[in-house]
């Protein structure tokens, strides 16, 4: 994998023009289609699609009806401006003073230089994106204010250890601040596993002087799958957890041994301890939130596999046996990693696969949904590439959650 995988070009933006005349209003991003493209579709790619007003300016500025199929190739606008920063805060740029806004802005720009669909940060390039809904859907933006339902009340998972706030201490201190995108994964429950942790770090591989370590690398991709799923407004525990932590950006991660269960619970020595205190907790958990009225719940538990040195294998997938809710998003998952592949200047062939197996997780956890995914194989030089570069293990959270989201 190259550091940061170009997902989608940007084909078209119009030329900035002069803030002090607050033209960028008009100033619209521009894009085509791709081939199967709905109305819809397009909109979910960028994140737009959880607000109506961005539907209706869509389909008012392109002349289209939201059930309509787009035309291949073809240039749209998107419910998006394009603002010229000026390299000193969002909130001078379009002259606000709502910070939490600010927040939102820079966080759906970030989210889309993540997921592929700007080539460059605003910070580089100097064009900000701001989405319709921040300027003309006062209404429907979501807050972090919102009082939860009585019926869920203390259900929130990572956000119930943020004491309210949008900064999440399991993701480090550069990392914490997480503002909510949007609302596209509310009322669904996710139970994220890193394997191994605590007094077993899982399969080893070697580069050169260095240990890497399973547990370690499998971590850090869960931790920022997890930032993913909290910032499009999900509920979301993180099982297993390391106190000092958060997400790294280096290439060696250090093994270490002191990961906890949710609730600091110690992990035990026996394997078969380890696995049933995890899914004791995800049964116990997802039980109240079936009370509560929340039947949309997922288990996903991310692994290293360890081969022979000279084996090279692919990111691949393990569902449930006999439930097609797991087996549907596992394909789902299966289909990014191949798309992706193909946008790949070397266009080679993705070979992973989607299969079932009798793991404990998938046999014993209560969810409606799991997965169970192996990331590489820690021993071969060419996978390990793929865990020990960041941008790499960004790439391949961000393509979980697109098959997430697909589902």
């Amino acid at each position: 994998m190259k550091n940061r995988p170009l997902l989608f070009v940007i084909l078209a933006v119009n030329t900035l023009v002069p803030l002090n005349a607050q033209d960028w209003k008009e100033n619209l991003l521009t894009v085509r289609a791709r081939s199967g493209d709905n109305v819809l579709s397009m909109l979910k790619r960028y994140g737009l699609s959880g607000y109506s007003c961005n539907i209706d300016f869509f389909c008012d500025k392109n002349n289209v009806t939201h059930r309509d199929r787009l035309q291949s190739n073809e240039r749209y606008k998107l419910p998006i401006c394009v603002a010229a920063y000026n390299g000193r805060s969002i909130m001078s740029t379009i002259e606000i003073d709502d910070w939490r806004k600010a927040e939102r802005i820079k966080a759906f720009n970030n989210d889309a230089l993540d997921q592929g669909l700007r080539p460059e940060s605003f910070i580089v390039n100097r064009k900000l994106w701001i989405p319709i809904h921040e300027l003309e859907c006062e209404s429907e933006t979501p807050t972090d204010e919102k009082e939860p339902s009585p019926a869920v009340k203390g259900l929130h998972g990572e956000l119930s250890l943020s004491k309210g706030s949008r900064k999440f201490p399991i993701f480090g201190s550069t990392y914490a601040n997480t503002p909510l995108v949007d609302q596209k994964l509310k009322n669904k429950v996710f139970y994220l596993i890193s394997g191994h942790g605590g007094p077993d770090v899982g399969a080893q591989g070697q580069r050169g002087s260095h240990t890497l370590c399973e547990d370690e690398y499998a971590y850090d991709v869960t931790l920022r799958l997890l930032k993913k799923l909290l910032s499009h407004g999900a509920t979301a525990y993180m099982v297993v957890r390391d106190p000092d932590d958060g997400i790294r950006d280096g290439m060696f991660l250090d093994c270490d041994k002191d990961e906890v269960v949710w609730n600091d619970q110690e992990i035990p020595l026996p394997q078969k301890d380890r696995l049933v205190q995890r899914t004791d907790f995800i049964n116990k958990m997802a039980a109240k939130h079936l009370k509560a009225g929340i039947t949309d719940q997922t288990v996903i538990e991310i692994h290293v596999d360890s081969r022979s040195v000279h084996q090279h294998i692919d990111v691949f997938f393990y569902h449930r046996n006999g439930n097609e809710a797991s087996k549907k998003l596992a394909n789902n998952m299966q289909a990014v990693f191949r798309e992706k592949y193909q946008d790949r200047p070397d266009r080679r062939d993705y070979e992973g696969t989607v299969t079932t197996r009798n793991l404990h997780t998938l046999t014993d956890s209560k969810t409606r949904r799991a997965v169970y995914i192996e990331l590489a194989n820690i021993r071969n030089a060419g996978d390990q590439q793929r865990l020990i570069q960041k941008n790499n293990r960004q790439a391949v959270a961000n393509w979980i959650y697109e098959g997430i989201i697909r589902n």
